[in-house]
């Protein structure tokens, strides 16, 4: 939160959701949040990379400047 980061890890029942997911990412955005998404089975079976890809995406954040809720 710190920096305005959201991290979801979605199951496969979120395959038939793609449209409300993307509704509710679209509207975290625009309140200035910054949203990634995993599947449940790269988070199990690729750790080490989604946790490199939020590092990396907490570092840009920070570049940025966000804040809570994406305030600078």
């Amino acid at each position: 939160m710190e920096v305005g980061l959201l991290v979801e890890v979605d199951g496969g029942q979120h395959g038939e959701r793609c449209a409300a997911d993307a509704e509710r990412t679209a509207r975290l955005q625009a309140e200035g949040w910054r949203v990634l998404r995993f599947w449940n089975h790269d988070v199990l079976q690729r750790i080490d990379s989604v946790l490199e890809k939020i590092r990396l995406a907490i570092e840009e954040c920070r570049r940025e400047g966000r804040r809570y809720g994406g305030a600078r």
